[in-house]
């Protein structure tokens, strides 16, 4: 069983039902990019997801992925200009959007020009092409290029370091998670949030009606990650973060990347939080069948890191080989798994715990990789909690959240190591246990002479465990 979770996104290459029906065969969670494609796309997709997953016997869930405030150059008049070290080159706020050329271009954030000064650097088309800030007249911005290269229209605007004050959700994310709500989708991914303050503020817009709905924060600015207390305060504030590698790495550094993406998933699962690691992944993999040895080694060092889940962008939304990738993706993610270290932990080993379902969960854990002859946990649950709580120690132990909520039985999708299991949690009697037990040898997932472990509760949370001899 492959404990890491594979986060797909769909577009035109999974469009095809065939093709759809088999890349779900491997995927966990799909996203749907809110950057393309209008709300009547985004419910054909979604539908698709949930008539093709109950039809294969799979729970996949759905995270929906805010656009956020993209600042990029407008269009230039007569195609891509080519920029020389050296050149002058000037960012205009007011120029006309169609009318770029080889001196200027127009710029869709109005605020820039209060947001920088000069010696500041700003970063083109990821990090692509970078400009030193000269001299701020406003509505200008005149710089000179210290990194050249081809630029073409609509290419994103960072600033190295962090800093641009453009508010995290803009009016069309306020219209698209209202299409989130309507299309009951189990996580939201915001887009560019500074602070938790901002996951807050989303959490405030889903109100009532969006209430079950997972928020993930996108780390992608380099003032969420700044100290860890801003950083803490960011995964604390929402379901899960997503490590967007893209954005992130070029306001802070490739340098500084490396590390960041390690502290931000053990922060996530000592603070109990989902993570999921993200961008070009196997970006080649977009127009050839198989990974490079680099991208081979980068899915690997996720795993090991122990992220939830790892996303495939381009590659399955418009890629040449969709299902392909996603066979990759779980042949490595399975291989990784195999070390040695991905199955250990010293999870809040020396920490105390503050209440009883952590104390339970935990314990369950920790008997289960020192018990000789377990095989499996059975976590019978309402919420979901308790199997998120399992799920934060390393191990190779499978973890089945038995559950009747169909909300639970698609958010546990994201969890590490989680298989959701349909079942009827309303009796925790020894028969209950007993039918638990025989569904899980119905699946072939233990035998006679296993122990299994099982906790349970009731509506004030876990607060029981036992261990089953088969």
């Amino acid at each position: 069983m492959r404990r890491t979770k594979i986060v797909a996104t769909l577009g035109p290459a999974t469009d095809a039902p065939e093709t759809l029906t088999k890349v779900l065969q491997y995927v966990d969670v799909v996203r749907i990019n809110f950057s393309h494609g209008d709300p009547e796309e985004h419910q054909a997709r979604v539908e698709a997801v949930r008539k093709t997953a109950t039809e294969i016997g799979r729970f996949v869930a759905v995270l929906g992925d805010l656009q956020g405030p993209k600042i990029r150059v407008a269009r230039f008049a007569n195609g891509p200009i080519d920029l020389a070290m050296g050149d002058k080159f000037t960012l205009n706020m007011t120029l006309d959007r169609n009318a770029g050329d080889q001196r200027q271009v127009g710029v869709d954030y109005p605020e820039l020009a209060d947001d920088v000064e000069p010696g500041d650097i700003l970063l083109l088309d990821d990090g692509r092409l970078q400009l030193k800030v000269d001299e701020i007249a406003k509505p200008e911005v005149r710089c000179t290029v210290t990194v050249g290269g081809k630029l073409s229209n609509n290419k994103g605007i960072n600033k190295q370091g962090g800093g641009l004050s453009a508010a995290a959700l803009t009016d069309k994310d306020k219209k698209d998670l209202k299409t989130a709500i309507a299309l009951k989708m189990d996580y939201l991914a915001v887009s560019f949030p500074r602070t938790g303050d901002d996951m807050r503020e989303a959490r405030a817009l889903l109100g009532e009606e969006g209430k079950e709905i997972g928020l993930i924060a996108k780390v992608e600015r380099a003032e969420s990650v700044a100290n860890q207390e801003l950083m803490d305060d960011m995964i604390l504030s929402c379901e899960g973060v997503m490590v967007a590698r893209g954005d992130l790495g070029v306001e802070i550094g490739d340098a500084q990347l490396i590390g960041v993406q390690k502290k931000l998933i053990q922060r996530a699962r000592s603070l109990n939080k989902v993570v999921i690691t993200a961008t070009q992944m196997m970006e080649s993999m977009i127009s050839s069948p198989l990974p490079t040895r680099a991208e081979v080694f980068d899915v690997a060092n996720a795993v090991l890191d122990g992220t939830d889940a790892v996303m495939l962008s381009a590659e399955t939304a418009v890629g040449q080989f969709p299902l392909e990738t996603v066979q990759a993706m779980d042949r490595l993610c399975r291989g990784a798994e195999q070390e040695r270290v991905a199955q250990q932990s010293n999870h809040r080993i020396h920490e105390n715990f503050g209440h009883i379902n952590e104390a339970v969960a935990l314990s369950a854990m920790y008997a289960a990789n020192h018990l000789d002859g377990v095989k499996a946990i059975i976590c019978m649950t309402r919420t979901g909690l308790t199997p998120l709580l399992m799920s934060r120690i390393r191990s190779g132990m499978p973890i089945y959240a038995f559950s009747s909520q169909p909300l639970t039985q698609h958010r546990v999708a994201l969890y590490r190591g989680v298989t959701t299991v349909p079942f009827s949690t309303s009796s925790t009697s020894p028969e209950a246990i007993q039918n638990a037990v025989n569904e899980l040898k119905k699946r072939g997932a233990v035998k006679e002479g296993d122990n299994v472990i099982v906790t349970r509760g009731d509506q004030s949370g876990t607060h029981t465990m036992t261990i089953v001899r088969i």
